[in-house]
């Protein structure tokens, strides 16, 4: 039966990473791959992590398993720094770990679609998986234009989604540095989509992958707070594979807020069940890490100053590309306003080829940047060549 499945197109980013490592040219410039990297181009372990593991190899008694909830002390110490003091909204809010921010996004998808919800209202582009796990969950994608030419978000368009869903359908809002376009919402835009969730039947799903990597923690997390002091009940899918720079330990974490602290336990015996057929337990060792560090004021210190170097690195980065205006026949200042790791430049397809091609610069067939590929050793060149190819 297996020889009767039909070939799936490869992963493009995937092949990406093949074509950059099998490139020979000692110039060349990823900034395809979604990761964090320093001027060196490494991506590294921060040292709170480092401290934070050494202790619990010192510690850890155990190997047993977790739960389908996984490890609580984890998801409780995230959430005053996305929800704020308040961060359980009167007993409103409760949370499982679960394998990075894909795991908390398909589980908010799948206990949403259980809950009712037939179609999810999407902003494009966005993160390619979205779409991919709406579609092998069976929801209807409806998607709305996200975004301006000129680099800004587009507020008609997310308020519209918003003011048109119906009862039974869901609209999903990435909470800060949006992936791929870097495009985020103000603080005043975030308040009138709060207020027009506010008169929706819709249900917010929010996903939070870069906290912390934009503006700051706390700033970061303006937009999932407004909405849900707007709304009587929301999803929010959560990550901190990136924040804590933990990608390959898969460290994610989905939150539900509920009408009233009465309606939560069915809701989390259903969040339970999914994930008990999905993954059974999340994976321990990277939350029990963050877990550790959020209990411990020093660690939390110097995690905070990790990453705050790296989101002032990143801002740099924009920086100087903002600073070159126009190129060619783009126009690099809207870079400069955008947040987080990934922005999208209006190439096409052969641009992008050449790039490649004479230039040794890798990045997505969408155009999709990562800023933290870019250092003070290649920048120019980038800009230079971007002059080239547009150029032709």
């Amino acid at each position: 039966m297996l020889d009767t499945l039909p070939p799936q197109s490869p992963d493009a980013l995937l092949a990406l990473i093949k074509l950059y490592a099998a490139d020979e040219r000692s110039d060349k410039i990823d900034l395809g791959v979604g990761v964090y990297r320093t001027n060196e181009g490494e991506t590294p372990v921060f040292a709170a992590i480092k401290q934070a593991e050494a202790k619990l190899v010192a510690e850890q008694n155990s190997k047993s398993y977790l739960g389908p909830e996984g490890d609580l002390g984890f998801v409780h110490a995230l959430m005053p720094y996305i929800f704020g003091k308040d961060a359980t909204k009167g007993g409103r809010i409760e949370g499982m770990q679960t394998p990075g921010g894909t795991g908390a996004v398909r589980l908010a998808v799948a206990v949403a679609q259980k809950a009712g919800v037939t179609a999810v209202h999407m902003g494009v582009p966005s993160w390619p998986n979205h779409a991919q796990i709406l579609n092998d969950i069976g929801l209807e994608t409806r998607t709305f234009g996200h975004s301006h030419d000129d680099g800004t978000a587009h507020l008609d368009n997310v308020l519209g989604a918003i003011r048109t869903a119906q009862a039974g359908e869901a609209v999903l809002l990435h909470g800060c540095c949006h992936n791929p376009t870097g495009i985020d919402y103000t603080n005043d835009q975030w308040d009138q989509i709060s207020a027009a969730f506010a008169d929706s039947p819709a249900l917010p799903i929010l996903d939070s992958a870069y906290q912390g990597l934009g503006q700051g923690m706390e700033e970061d997390a303006y937009g999932v707070r407004t909405v849900l002091s707007a709304v009587p009940e929301a999803l929010v899918a959560y990550s901190c594979d990136k924040n804590f720079g933990m990608y390959r330990d898969r460290v994610g974490a989905l939150y539900v807020m509920a009408q009233n602290a009465d309606a939560l336990p069915p809701i989390l015996s259903n969040l339970n069940a999914l994930a008990r057929a999905s993954w059974s337990m999340p994976p321990d060792h990277g939350a029990a890490a963050v877990r550790l560090i959020l209990r411990d004021d020093d660690m939390t210190q110097i995690w905070l100053e990790e990453l705050a170097a790296m989101r002032t690195r990143m801002r740099d980065v924009r920086g100087q590309l903002a600073a070159a205006g126009d190129v060619g026949t783009l126009d690099l200042r809207p870079l400069g306003q955008q947040h987080g790791l990934f922005s999208v430049l209006p190439l096409s397809k052969d641009q992008i080829q050449a790039l490649r091609d004479d230039h040794a610069i890798y990045m997505a067939g969408s155009g999709r940047i990562n800023i933290a590929g870019l250092h003070v050793g290649n920048i120019e060149k980038f800009i230079g060549a971007l002059e080239v190819v547009t150029a032709q």
